[in-house]
């Protein structure tokens, strides 16, 4: 089977998934009451949060429903900020939560519900992380502050209907959340086939206003730092948490694995505009940690599918990982993987030449 070559666009490729809500609370609850400021001192910069916690002990679901915010810190150029929030039961990272994003404005209105699930017996032991952003369409989203409640079994007691409002305190920023994708690899000396079962991918950074993204999967050959072939999968859309079952096969010569890598990206879908990359990861002989042990064990272990997790990591790490090499003069170009400016700045340059 005869394979035509192609260049694959790691641009830019845009979202949306509705958030749950459990029932309603009347509206006069939402009002800020004296007292009702939490712990903290006033005139904290970085403004005041407000939420209802309860306990249902039947399911054994701690219920969370943030309210809103008050007097944010502008974090843009227009004097306003897109603000969301990430929720976490600590001490697990792997679970969150993410409100809408709410544009232009210092005092956004949430009104968004979620659901943990802890037994009572950990109650006391968990803490409820709060971690409130300004969005960026274009590079990482800014930390604004955060919260920390602790103390959870004291809510246990109550009906939940009372607004709890805390201090916004300004926090470190978080070593960027892409997400995590899980594959697997597969490779048949003997038919000179790759395959990559893309399954699945879980808390996926969120692309679009509406705090979700339409997520797929792209993978590229790349040998010698040029992109010989791509697969890609199909769309998920509004989801962070994306479920695929989708083969990618490449043929690859036995006498060539040892020499290929794999580059797989997993972007956002815009139909309008350019598609984004939300994060990326590498396979091969020569990337590190991780990809380096998974593509050694499909290679020791040949007709088995090896299944790992793997981090992705933004562009910017990648971008060392692919170097051209000009065709004549064995120059090696700084070649982003995201704009083919950087191509045109050799001498040397053609169209493509990667």
């Amino acid at each position: 089977m005869t394979h035509q070559l192609s260049s694959p666009d790691f641009h830019g490729e845009e979202k949306s998934e509705q958030l749950t809500s459990i029932g309603q609370i009347k509206p006069e609850l939402y009002r800020l009451r004296q007292g009702d400021q939490g712990d903290g001192k006033q005139g904290d910069t970085c403004g005041k949060i407000s939420f209802l916690l309860r306990y249902a002990f039947n399911t054994e679901q701690l219920v969370v429903k943030i309210l809103k915010a008050l007097d944010l810190p502008a974090k843009d150029a227009n004097g306003f900020s897109d603000p969301y929030v990430k929720i976490y039961l600590l001490p697990d990272r792997k679970k969150k939560f993410q409100t809408k994003v709410h544009r232009k404005t210092l005092n956004p209105v949430f009104n968004e519900t979620f659901q943990f699930g802890v037994p009572l017996a950990e109650l006391h032991s968990r803490k409820l992380h709060f971690s409130i952003y300004d969005f960026d369409r274009f590079s990482r989203h800014d930390l604004i502050g955060q919260v920390v409640v602790d103390n959870l079994l004291d809510f246990s007691e109550g009906t939940g209907e009372k607004p709890v409002w805390r201090n916004i305190v300004e926090g470190t920023a978080e070593k960027a959340d892409l997400g995590e994708l899980n594959f697997s690899l597969c490779y048949l000396p003997t038919a000179g086939r790759l395959t990559i079962t893309i399954i699945k991918a879980t808390n996926l950074k969120a692309m679009d206003l509406t705090g979700f993204s339409d997520p797929y999967v792209k993978a590229s050959l790349v040998c010698e730092g040029r992109r010989l072939k791509k697969r890609k999968t199909s769309i998920k859309k509004n989801t962070l948490n994306p479920t695929y079952n989708e083969a990618l096969v490449f043929d690859i010569p036995n006498e060539n694995i040892e020499n290929v890598s794999l580059i797989i990206a997993v972007m956002d879908y815009d139909c309008i505009g350019h598609n984004e990359v939300i994060g990326m990861c590498r396979m091969g002989s020569d990337a590190d940690g991780p990809g380096r042990e998974h593509w050694t064990a499909m290679l020791a272990n040949p007709r088995k599918p090896i299944e790992h997790w793997h981090q992705l990591v933004e562009v910017d790490s990648v971008t060392a990982w692919s170097v051209c090499v000009c065709v004549s003069e064995h120059v090696k170009i700084n070649q982003c993987v995201l704009c083919v400016i950087v191509y045109r700045q050799c001498p040397l340059y053609k169209p493509n030449p990667c």
